[in-house]
């Protein structure tokens, strides 16, 4: 360790922080600090240079520290720091709306602002909650998840998710009308797909099993990831989306589709949605909505399920919900800019064009020690790799530690290695991205 790490260190007293989804003590023994970024990579409190290979937490789209969003903010925060949206607003919230609808699947024209994916869960249940209730379907109260699925850390997402570590602690405290279906992971099957696996719709048709146990008029909503991500990068079979589609159609239930993390050009489109071609009912949005410079997130929904709430007096509050940052100046200016930036620089269409080459570089991986199945799609890719017996999680660990000392930063959930990164990655980097992954795998225990 050098002086100047050592001095830091020595500033800093690293015990009060409870630091989140982190092995404290772990961290705390060998601290890894970042100091500053910029573009595709982060500075170390040792000043080392780590490239960036999971845009944050899938979520630096557009690369760290981008001028145009750094001047917004301070721009705003000079003018208006902060203006209540309850009864009053300000006007970078609807112009950011107004930027959002307009890269949204057809008819997905309104947006409820949130600070977090979490929030944006909750909401997007409490809305489908509160929609049947509004048109004198109130008894249907069920909400529908899937195994293996995340859907953030509110009450109400970790009950639809279906990640065990996340819902264990908490079991007896979560949402009661709450039902899974299965995950759609098939190893034997669809081991090293490139790109939806061929074999799997038929896991959306134990919704129709669901629907006969719960009855749908007791059904309100399905959500689901189009591709999961935080489990393991779990990727939609060919006809699965549209055949939980056709079902919620069937039966009168709504369509959720979280996309915190695969929202704003992760699969190539703006949306999974219209990758995969399927419009949901209501789609949670966070992350790179700010390019992550500011928390922000959102419910986007179907111009029917606003206008049902919009009856009664006009003076009346349509729906009791909210959050006082919800809007926030900063993180409207933010919104707007990197929706701008999005556009400006075509980095939606740069996924699609680098996907083929990403794709390459996931499948070279085939065949190494360890590895049990490669899965991509965009520039999203999961590295699967056999656990050691007794000690889930320590392989993928002990990768993640190995890459963030070869100065590659990569994230692991479960014996997963999961990969993301900003969409101004240069092909050299993607190479270097997966060469340090393949001389680790060579090496790992």
């Amino acid at each position: 360790m050098g002086t100047r790490d050592q001095e830091l260190l020595q500033q800093l007293n690293l015990e009060p922080l409870w630091i989140p989804f982190t092995a404290n003590r772990q961290f705390k023994a060998q601290p890894r600090l970042l100091v500053a970024a910029k573009d595709m990579y982060y500075t170390a409190h040792d000043g080392r240079q780590i490239l960036d290979g999971i845009a944050g937490l899938w979520a630096v789209n557009a690369g760290h520290c981008r001028q145009p969003i750094v001047e917004a903010i301070k721009k705003q925060a000079e003018s208006l720091d902060y203006a209540t949206g309850f009864q009053m607003h300000s006007p970078g919230a609807f112009l950011a709306a107004d930027r959002l609808v307009q890269i949204t699947p057809k008819g997905m024209d309104h947006v409820f602002f949130v600070n977090s994916g979490s929030e944006a869960v909750d909401t997007a249940l409490k809305i489908a909650l509160a929609y049947h209730r509004v048109r004198g379907e109130g008894t249907r109260r069920v909400l529908i998840g899937r195994e293996r699925g995340y859907h953030g850390v509110g009450f109400g997402g970790i009950s639809v998710g279906g990640m065990t570590a996340n819902r264990k602690t908490f079991n007896g405290q979560l949402l009661p009308a709450v039902d899974h279906l299965p995950h759609t992971h098939d190893l034997a099957r669809n081991a090293y797909s490139r790109g939806q696996p061929e074999s799997g719709a038929h896991f959306a048709d134990d919704l129709e099993r669901l629907v006969a146990l719960h009855d749908a008029s007791n059904i309100a909503a399905v959500i689901v990831e189009p591709v999961a991500g935080s489990t393991g990068v779990l990727l939609p079979p060919k006809g699965y989306l549209q055949r939980l589609r056709q079902i919620c159609d069937k039966h009168g239930i709504l369509l959720i589709f979280d996309e915190v993390i695969t929202g704003f050009g992760r699969t190539g489109n703006a949306f999974a949605a219209q990758t995969f071609g399927v419009t949901p009912d209501m789609i949670t949005c966070a992350k790179a909505l700010t390019n992550a410079a500011v928390p922000m997130g959102g419910v986007i929904v179907k111009k029917e399920i606003y206008d049902a709430f919009m009856q009664g007096p006009e003076s009346a509050i349509e729906l009791y919900h909210g959050y006082t940052y919800s809007g926030h100046p900063l993180a409207a200016a933010a919104a707007i800019a990197t929706l701008d930036l999005f556009k400006a620089e075509g980095l939606f269409e740069r996924v699609a064009e680098l996907a083929p080459y990403w794709e390459d570089g996931v499948h070279s991986l085939k065949g190494l020690p360890h590895v049990i199945d490669l899965r991509n799609i965009g520039l999203i890719a999961g590295i699967e790799l056999e656990g050691i017996p007794g000690q889930p999680t320590a392989r993928a660990f002990e990768a993640f530690l190995r890459a963030y000392e070869k100065g590659v930063l990569i994230r692991t959930t479960g014996d997963t290695i999961a990969l993301s990164p900003s969409f101004i990655i240069e092909k050299a980097q993607i190479d270097r991205l997966f060469e340090t992954v393949r001389e680790i795998l060579k090496t790992l225990p």
